[in-house]
């Protein structure tokens, strides 16, 4: 089945992949992959889950398929910095080192083609849980699984019912109030860490809640997940962000046979201004 044309940027940001964990849209991800492309392109970290693949090995095909995919537009000519996160925080003793033209780094500096600074860093060095009470976080990774199990089971009724990919967990997670309160507080946090650097704004993933706010004179970017939302934010060539989610319908295909089908691309922003209105 045919997709959309082609689209290209200026810059692509892509963070939470979890490749190694069940949780991860390896093939949403590789269908984006397949329909974007961009000059620059950054992995704001958890690209890859070690703490799940300490616990058990799980990678099948279609994550090698997405890590082929990206050394590929390497090869091609794209420039890919790999920043660490908490889940691959085992790559932050590589930061310079290159692999297949993809170089490792702890954060990096943007500039926009319209002159604006910004701060690309995973963002977990500012979560409390992660660092101060380890234990904690790691209870909460065990959670989480939980929550992607609930996941895949809707998933499969939604798919029974002829219905397109839809997430509880981030449906959950913008519905429950300490999580609403932590978003906006990690938010704030980031924020301020930008002003500190000197940046405009701040670009970073780990809470797998994208958005792009304005938080006085910085501008905070988060862009999302591959385990729950399926987002990504891209740089068009005049500077403009922009956050883009890959949705999916499961068209009519015979019993037993799951087809992926591309079939929108949505400004979140846009939409958020819309329901506000």
């Amino acid at each position: 089945m045919s997709g959309p044309e082609p689209r290209t940027f200026r810059t692509m940001f892509i963070s939470d992949v979890h490749l190694g964990s069940k949780a991860a849209k390896a093939d949403f991800l590789i269908d984006f992959l397949r329909y974007h492309d961009a000059d620059t392109i950054y992995l704001v970290g958890d690209i890859v889950d070690g703490w799940r693949l300490r616990r058990s090995w799980h990678w099948p095909q279609s994550h090698n398929d997405v890590v082929q995919k990206l050394l590929r537009k390497a090869r091609k000519g794209a420039s890919i910095t790999y920043i660490a996160g908490n889940h691959d925080e085992f790559a932050r003793q590589f930061q310079g080192v290159h692999f297949g033209g993809i170089v490792v780094a702890d954060r990096a500096i943007h500039e926009t083609a319209d002159g604006k600074r910004l701060l690309v860093i995973h963002g977990d060095q500012f979560d409390t849980v992660v660092h101060n009470q380890r234990w904690l976080a790691y209870l909460g990774d065990y959670a989480y699984d939980a929550a992607m199990l609930v996941n895949r089971v809707v998933t499969r009724l939604r798919h029974l019912l002829g219905l397109p990919y839809w997430s509880f967990s981030s449906w959950a997670k913008v519905k429950v109030k300490k999580a609403v309160n932590f978003i906006g507080s990690f938010q704030t946090v980031l924020s301020e860490e930008a002003r500190r650097s000197h940046v405009d704004g701040v670009i970073c993933g780990h809470i797998h809640h994208a958005a792009i706010e304005n938080y006085g004179d910085v501008q905070y970017i988060n862009t999302g997940d591959w385990v729950e939302s399926c987002t990504a934010v891209v740089e068009h060539f005049d500077g403009r962000m922009e956050i883009l989610t890959w949705a999916h319908v499961l068209p009519e295909v015979p019993a037993g046979k799951d087809v992926l089908v591309p079939v929108d691309i949505v400004n979140l922003k846009g939409r958020a201004a819309a329901k506000a209105a």
